[in-house]
């Protein structure tokens, strides 16, 4: 990012038209009804003068200039981008124009070609193939709506045109504004991520924008995302983010129970997570949190709701309650002095329901009991909205007061968007942001409270043999790793196994069984799913039964030796990664068994994972009770487990070779937790 896409001192709009309905002509209208300040020239070959401004037919004789605004057929763009970097001095473009590498081979080609010529003058494209951009100084757009630039407002990124707009014209309805707006399109040279880490390496806290929204259809540069989200989010700036679509690296079969569970969102929502990103699945949910961006932040999980209105209230406290935030029952003596304020009938047990005839002088001395009284609430949600008997200025007025002196967050529902129009219009050209549904509001509160703030900036790794790790990892080959191999990187992380044996022979098989201690459990050494082809035998309790069964097992296609392990006692556990392109790692763990393979209930992060995270992880099972041990059974030693995933995050920072990876199962009681089995892929990048 430079400068001069930013604030430039002069642009030029090839291909502008004094047809409005046309892209080149409604560029140029929006960039002088926005005001630019600078030199503003044309390039049109038919025109001397468009919408009053100068128009060179000849672009040779027009002067040097910052950034040019293209929006011409794609065939004769590159010869346009050439003779401005090399001629003009231009080094920022924003090139509107479709037929790129969106549409051909050939279009990929000139793309490609474009991206060269402006790389060698060290400048920065948007595009091609976008709406453009709004800065401060400038409103590069061919679309609707332009919003106000307001410093504060919300900083936008956008891998869609046309989804921009909407979800512009879903905020401004709710009062949301906006500060710079980038289209970034086929993103040939700078995507989503790289105007992110501008945003990032130029942020001001108080005078940049504190509110960050990205629409993105593919994570480009995940270490780039990651990084600098992390950084704005430390520095106080709030991001939300719709990550739609999926990708090619989920298309793919997966022989690990891990690479089966990481489908092509798994590492998007981990990298978000970890990131202290927001995620959002749509428009109106995406404006929502960015509308709750715009308040306070709230101190606490505990909301009162306000209404007139009973079923919003219900609804929004279901909504609430079943998803981590809380609306505690309101009592005591300040209570009781309020409802003196409020009429017969009125309930304070929380939803506070002041009636359909509710004043709103009642709401204002209401929210102001909340504000300074009851110190059980951290923020406030009031619902009023309007049967169309009279007009509602008056509330909204009020609460427009309050939002202004209130020192606890206000989120004001706004549900009557037809009746009471013109009020809630007033409310929001006021400078106020509605919400238009209950619900909506509710979810995206949740959202944000169970967002977790990004992960530490440093690697947090266990003490492990490092070298040992390598040894074992540079000398093996691509794919299944051997168990002896396998048993050595347990051991150089510091994961603890059961003990084990690797037999070729029955009468081999035999001593191992009674050396590790009869009954054992007895597993094929080869086929990659051992129990599909009756590879596994559990509880094997005599020497002849250990014969017999290794007899059997060595028949079985494609197996080379037979594994033996004691029996141990516990439940079944699981932890595991694949390894997702640029995303690098993603771990997972969970319970065992029917949890993994059918409930599928298991947490996600990217590699490396701290010991809170994990255990962050942990608790957000379903499963955690059984963990916990519930009915007087025997749980999970919970530290135990944090420690073997922690171990395996420190395994697979050591080790990116790993491709995919299962300790499955793990298993654990109120004293250990060990590995059982253990598989590991190994896929060394070719040169």
């Amino acid at each position: 990012m430079i400068d001069q896409l930013i604030n430039p001192a002069s642009i030029v709009v090839v291909g502008a038209s004094n047809d409005t309905t046309k892209p080149g002509g409604k560029i140029l209208k929006n960039i002088l009804d926005g005001g630019f300040q600078g030199e503003l020239y044309v390039s049109n070959p038919k025109e001397d003068e468009v919408q009053g401004v100068k128009s060179f037919r000849d672009i040779t004789l027009m002067p040097s200039v910052d950034l040019a605004v293209i929006a011409i057929a794609a065939k004769h763009t590159p010869g346009v981008v050439e003779h401005l970097t090399k001629e003009k001095g231009t080094r920022a473009f924003v090139i509107i124009s479709a037929g790129f590498s969106e549409e051909s081979v050939e279009g990929k080609e000139i793309e490609e070609k474009i991206v060269e010529l402006i790389n060698n003058v060290d400048g920065a494209l948007i595009g091609p193939n976008c709406t453009g951009i709004i800065t401060e100084a400038h409103k590069s757009v061919f679309t609707m709506p332009v919003p106000p630039f307001n410093p504060q407002g919300c900083d936008f990124i956008s891998s869609s045109g046309a989804t921009a707009v909407f979800i512009m014209e879903s905020g401004l309805q709710k009062g949301l504004s906006f500060a710079n707006v980038y289209s970034v399109g086929n993103s040939a040279q700078l995507g989503v991520e790289d105007v992110l880490k501008h945003l990032d390496e130029t942020y001001e806290p108080g005078v940049s924008s504190p509110v960050k929204l990205l629409y993105m259809e593919n994570v480009r540069k995940p270490e780039m995302l990651l990084k600098h989200a992390s950084s704005l989010v430390r520095k106080g700036c709030r991001i939300a983010a719709v990550k739609a679509g999926t990708s090619d690296a989920g298309q793919r079969a997966a022989s690990s129970h891990t690479g089966a569970l990481a489908n092509p969102d798994v590492p998007v929502d981990a990298l978000f997570r970890k990131a202290g990103i927001v995620r959002c699945y749509g428009r109106d949910e995406l404006t929502t949190v960015a509308s709750v961006f715009m308040h306070p932040v709230l101190s606490g999980k505990r909301l009162a709701i306000i209404t007139h209105a009973g079923g919003p209230a219900v609804m929004l406290t279901d909504v609430l309650s079943h998803n981590g935030l809380e609306v505690p029952h309101i009592d005591g003596p300040a209570a009781h002095e309020l409802l003196t304020h409020l009429y017969p009938g009125s309930s304070m047990s929380n939803p506070i329901d002041f009636l359909a005839t509710g004043t709103a002088q009642q709401l204002g001395t209401i929210i102001d009991f909340v504000d300074q009284r009851f110190d059980e609430i951290d923020g406030m949600v009031v619902i009023f909205g309007s049967p169309g008997l009279t007009p509602v200025f008056e509330p909204y007025q009020v609460l427009r007061e309050k939002l202004g002196s209130s020192a606890k967050p206000i989120f004001c529902v706004m549900p009557s968007t037809l009746v009471a129009r013109e009020e809630v219009k007033e409310f929001v050209e006021s400078g106020g942001v509605s919400f238009p549904d209950e619900v909506l509001l509710g979810h995206a509160l949740c959202r944000i409270i169970n967002t977790p703030p990004p992960a530490q900036e440093k690697a947090c790794l266990a003490n492990v043999d490092v070298g040992r790790i390598r040894g074992v990892v540079d000398y093996a080959d691509n794919g299944y790793m051997k168990p002896n191999e396998v048993q050595a990187l347990l051991d150089a992380v510091g994961i603890e196994r059961a003990g084990e044996a690797v037999v070729e022979t029955a009468g081999e098989a035999v001593e191992a069984a009674e050396r590790l201690g009869l009954p054992v459990a007895m597993k094929v050494v080869g086929p990659v799913h051992k129990s599909d082809v009756g590879g596994v035998v559990l509880n094997v309790k005599t020497p002849q039964q250990v014969e017999e069964e290794f007899n059997r097992m060595i028949q079985i296609p494609d197996t080379t030796a037979i594994l033996i392990q004691p029996m141990l006692q516990g439940r079944e556990i699981f932890a595991g990664a694949t390894r997702e392109g640029d995303f690098g790692h993603v771990l997972m763990c969970g319970m065992g068994g029917i949890f993994i393979e059918v409930l599928k209930d298991v947490k996600a992060a990217l590699v490396p994972v701290d010991k809170n995270t994990i255990r962050e992880m942990i608790r957000g099972l379903k499963s955690y009770p059984l963990i916990q041990g519930v009915r007087g059974q025997e749980g999970v030693n919970e530290d135990a487990f944090v420690e073997a995933v922690y171990r395996l995050s420190t395994l697979l920072y050591h080790a990116p070779e790993i491709a995919e990876m299962d300790l499955n199962p793990l298993l654990g009681n109120a004293s250990y937790v060990k590995a059982v089995d253990a598989r590991i892929r190994i896929e060394k990048q070719t040169a």
